[in-house]
C-alpha cells in the first residue's frame, strides 16, 4: 500500500521538495478524489486523498519524485442538467500539471456519455487513451539570465510557430528540428537578430490537443489553440525523450534568446479548453468540477456558453478560474522566465456575465499583481460574442493587436478609395483609439499579416482564399481578406511578379515607419506562401512551414527588410514614445511642427484634400530636430527629419520637396528599387518622381 501523509492544500498541483511530492487538487463537486500513479509498465496504483480543506483535496507522498506519472479520478454526482459531470471512470489531467506525457488517443472511452445515447453516463475506463500528468524537478541552472526588458517603443515583434519556423531549416541538426532546442539554435537566433527582432511571440506552447474531427480527416491542430494544460510546455515540441524534458528544453531556449537580447512572449489561450462543447471529451476540468470552471447556460446547464467559437468558455467570475489563470501566468514569468503574453480572444476574458467589461475581475487582478503588471501584456481585442470587437478599449497597461491598422494599410495599397484619413491615424499610432485613456503609440501592435489569414506573399497573390486542403469545402476562413492579386490569381511571372515584390516592400515599409510596435509574421521576409490558404490551422506540413531553401531566391526581400529594421532602430523619430502634437516642437530652431501633412505639390493638406475619395497619395514630414520626450536617462533626443512620400496611385507622381522644411534631402528607401543606388540629393522646390504604387523615404541632410 502506498504511504500518504496529509500534505498541504497549497500550492495546487504536484510539488516536489527533494524528499517527496505534495499533490493538491480543487474540486467542490467531488465527493471523493483518488490520485492515480503509473509505473514504467503503465500499471496504475490508486491512492485516495484523506484530507480536504476548502474543497482542495491534498496529500504528500514521500519518495515520489520527478518523472512520476499521475492523474486523478473524481467520484461525485453525474447530472448534466445541473452541470455536474463527475465520473471516476475518466482519468483526469491535473490542471496544474507542469508537464504532460502523451496525447489523446480518440475512443468513445474518453467521453463521459455513450455515443448511442448522450443522456447515459459512459463508465468505460479512459486511462488507456489519455495523457499522463508528470511530476517535474523545478531546478534549472539559469546562471545570469536577466529579462531584456526592451521598452515597448523600441520593440520589434516576430510572430512564430515553434515547429513551423524550424522544421525545414537545413543548418539545424535534424534531430532537434521543430523543437524548443531548434528555436534556441544559433541559426535561428542570428536570423532574428539580423532582422532587428527584439521579441519573438510564440504561437501556443501550452499543452494542447488535436481535435477528434481533425484526426478523422487525417489533419492536426497545428496552431495549438486548444489548450488542456496551462502550466505544461507542449510535449511534441521537445527533442528529449525524457519525462518532463520539455520543461528543461523550454528554459534553455528562453536563456539562449535572452542572451541575444530577444524577449519571449507567449500566445496564451485562457478563454476555453480542449474539452469543447457538451459533446466533447472528459479530459480534465469537466470531470473535476464542471460548474466551477465553465460558463454554463443558466436555464439548461447541459450546455455551455460559447463566446470563442470552440464549444466552451471558462467562467471568468469563478475564483478558481481566476486563480488558475493568475497562477499559470505567474509561473511562466517566475519559473520559465518569459517576458510577456498575447491573450487569444482577450475580450472573452473580460466577460463576467455577458457584456465585455474592461474593468472585469481578471484585469483588476493583473493590474495589481506585482509580477504580471511588469511584463508585456498584449490583447487580441475581439471574440465572437456580442460586442466582442473591442479594439481601443483595453485597460491602460495593455497593448492591442490593432486590426484596424491591418485593414486600412491593406486597403490603401490595394487601391481602395477614401482610405487616406484613417491611414493618417494608423500611421501615427492610432491616437483616436488610445490617447483618451493616457496610452501611448506603443499601445498599438501594428501588423499587416499574422498567422490568421494570408501571408505577405499571398496577400499580393490571391484575391480569394484557397482552403480546399482543410477538408471543409473552402467554407472555413474569412472572406474579408482585403488582398489584391495584382491581376493574376496565384503564381505569376514577369510584370505581375515585379509588381507583387514592390507591393510587399510597400507594406513592409509602411509597417516599419509607422508609430507603434511593428509585428512581422514568420517567413514574410522570405516570401513564404501558403498557396492561398488563409486558415492553415490544421496544416502541419509544407503549406505552413517556412521554406528556408528559398532564402537566396528571396535575398533581396530579406535584405530590404533588414534595411527597414536598421532605419527604425537608428532613428527614434519612427518610434516616438508620445503622440504627435501637430504644433511647433519646443526647442526647435526652425519653428516647424513635429509633423506636417503635405500634398504631392508640397503644400499643407486641407480638409478638402483629405476628403477627396480618389486621393491615394500624400507626403508626411516627421520632424526629428528635437523629439519632445527624453530618453530613459532623461536626455533630450535629436534625430534627423524625414519626408515620407506615399504613392498608392498606379501612375508615377512627381512630389515637390517643400521649401520651408529643409534645403537638401537624400533617399533612404525607395520601394521601386529593391537595391538602392545612391541617388543625388534632392533640393527644396525640386520635383522627385515617385513611381506608381511605391514609397520613397527621404532624410534631411
Amino acid at each position: 500500500m502506498t504511504e500518504i501523509w496529509p500534505g498541504d492544500p497549497y500550492p495546487l498541483g504536484a510539488t516536489y521538495d527533494g524528499a517527496g511530492t505534495n499533490f493538491a487538487l480543487f474540486s467542490e463537486a467531488g465527493e471523493r478524489v483518488e490520485l492515480c500513479l503509473f509505473d514504467d509498465r503503465d500499471h496504475e496504483t490508486r491512492v485516495a486523498f484523506t484530507e480536504c480543506d476548502g474543497y482542495i483535496w491534498h496529500g504528500y507522498l514521500p519518495g515520489v519524485g520527478p518523472g512520476q506519472r499521475y492523474g486523478h479520478r473524481v467520484h461525485g454526482p453525474y447530472d448534466p442538467a445541473r452541470g455536474l459531470r463527475c465520473n471516476p471512470a475518466k482519468l483526469l489531467i491535473d490542471p496544474y500539471a507542469k508537464a504532460i506525457e502523451g496525447d489523446v488517443r480518440w475512443s468513445e472511452a474518453v467521453y463521459g456519455y455513450r455515443f448511442a445515447d448522450p443522456e447515459t453516463r459512459n463508465d468505460s475506463d479512459s486511462a488507456a487513451y489519455v495523457p499522463r500528468s508528470v511530476v517535474i524537478n523545478p531546478f534549472f541552472g539559469w546562471g545570469h539570465d536577466r529579462p531584456p526588458a526592451t521598452p515597448y517603443h523600441d520593440t520589434v515583434i516576430y510572430e512564430a510557430h515553434v515547429r513551423g519556423l524550424t522544421i525545414d531549416h537545413p543548418k539545424i541538426p535534424e534531430r532537434i528540428r521543430g523543437t524548443y532546442a531548434a528555436l534556441g539554435h544559433p541559426e535561428i537566433v542570428d536570423h532574428l537578430s539580423a532582422l532587428g527582432v527584439t521579441a519573438i511571440e510564440l504561437m501556443p506552447v501550452h499543452q494542447f490537443v488535436t481535435d477528434h474531427v481533425l484526426v478523422e480527416r487525417g489533419l492536426t491542430n497545428y496552431w495549438g489553440y486548444n489548450t488542456i494544460g496551462f502550466f505544461a510546455p507542449h510535449n511534441a515540441y521537445s527533442s528529449t525523450g525524457q519525462r518532463g524534458g520539455q520543461v528543461l528544453e523550454f528554459k534553455a531556449m528562453v536563456r539562449a534568446l535572452h542572451e541575444a537580447g530577444i524577449e519571449v512572449i507567449l500566445d496564451v489561450v485562457y478563454n476555453h479548453t480542449a474539452e469543447g462543447s457538451h459533446l466533447g471529451p472528459t479530459l480534465s476540468m469537466r470531470g473535476i468540477d464542471n460548474p466551477d470552471y465553465y460558463r454554463l447556460v443558466d436555464d439548461d446547464q447541459r450546455y455551455y456558453m460559447d463566446t470563442t467559437g470552440t464549444g466552451n468558455s471558462l467562467l471568468m467570475r469563478s475564483p478558481q478560474v481566476l486563480q488558475l489563470i493568475m497562477d499559470s501566468l505567474r509561473y511562466w514569468v517566475t519559473e520559465m522566465h518569459v517576458d510577456g503574453f498575447r491573450f487569444d480572444l482577450a475580450a472573452t476574458l473580460a466577460r463576467e456575465l455577458h457584456e465585455v467589461d474592461r474593468l472585469s475581475a481578471f484585469f483588476d487582478l493583473v493590474q495589481q499583481d506585482p509580477v504580471l503588471s511588469q511584463v508585456k501584456l498584449i490583447a487580441e481585442p475581439w471574440d465572437v460574442g456580442p460586442g466582442g470587437y473591442q479594439v481601443g478599449n483595453f485597460p491602460g497597461r495593455w497593448t492591442e493587436w490593432n486590426g484596424r491598422y491591418r485593414d486600412v494599410i491593406r486597403d490603401l495599397w490595394r487601391g481602395q478609395p477614401a482610405a487616406l484619413p484613417e491611414f493618417g491615424s494608423r500611421l501615427t499610432g492610432s491616437s483616436d483609439l488610445y490617447q483618451d485613456d493616457s496610452r501611448r503609440p506603443a499601445a498599438s501592435i501594428n501588423f499587416v499579416t499574422c498567422h490568421d489569414g494570408f501571408t505577405l506573399q499571398d496577400l499580393v497573390s490571391y484575391d480569394h482564399k484557397h482552403n480546399e486542403a482543410n477538408g471543409e469545402d473552402n467554407r472555413d476562413g474569412t472572406d474579408d481578406n482585403r488582398s489584391w492579386n495584382c491581376g493574376v490569381e496565384g503564381p505569376a511571372t514577369g510584370a505581375v511578379e515585379v509588381l507583387r515584390e514592390r507591393q510587399k516592400r510597400n507594406l513592409l515599409t509602411t509597417l516599419f515607419v509607422s508609430q507603434g510596435v511593428p509585428m512581422l509574421l514568420h517567413g514574410d521576409e522570405l516570401g513564404r506562401t501558403q498557396h492561398g490558404n488563409n486558415n492553415a490551422y490544421c496544416q502541419d506540413n509544407e503549406i505552413s512551414w517556412v521554406d528556408w531553401s528559398d532564402i537566396e531566391e528571396n535575398r533581396l526581400l530579406l535584405d530590404f527588410t533588414k534595411r527597414l529594421a536598421r532605419l527604425r532602430r537608428d532613428h527614434p523619430v519612427f518610434r516616438r514614445r508620445r503622440f504627435f502634437y501637430g504644433r511647433p516642437v519646443r526647442g526647435s530652431h526652425d519653428g516647424l511642427s513635429d509633423i506636417a501633412w503635405l500634398t504631392p505639390a508640397g503644400e499643407e493638406m486641407t480638409d478638402a484634400d483629405w476628403n477627396v475619395g480618389y486621393a491615394r497619395s500624400l507626403a508626411v514630414f516627421l520632424n526629428g530636430d528635437s523629439i519632445t520626450e527624453p530618453d530613459r536617462r532623461g536626455r533630450r533626443i535629436s534625430d534627423d527629419s524625414f519626408l515620407l512620400l506615399f504613392n498608392a496611385h498606379h501612375e508615377t507622381i512627381t512630389f515637390t520637396i517643400p521649401k520651408d522644411y529643409g534645403d537638401l534631402w537624400v533617399t533612404e528607401i525607395d520601394t521601386a528599387a529593391p537595391i538602392l543606388i545612391e541617388p543625388r540629393p534632392s533640393q527644396a522646390g525640386e520635383g522627385v518622381p515617385v513611381e506608381g504604387r511605391s514609397v520613397r523615404v527621404l532624410r534631411r541632410v
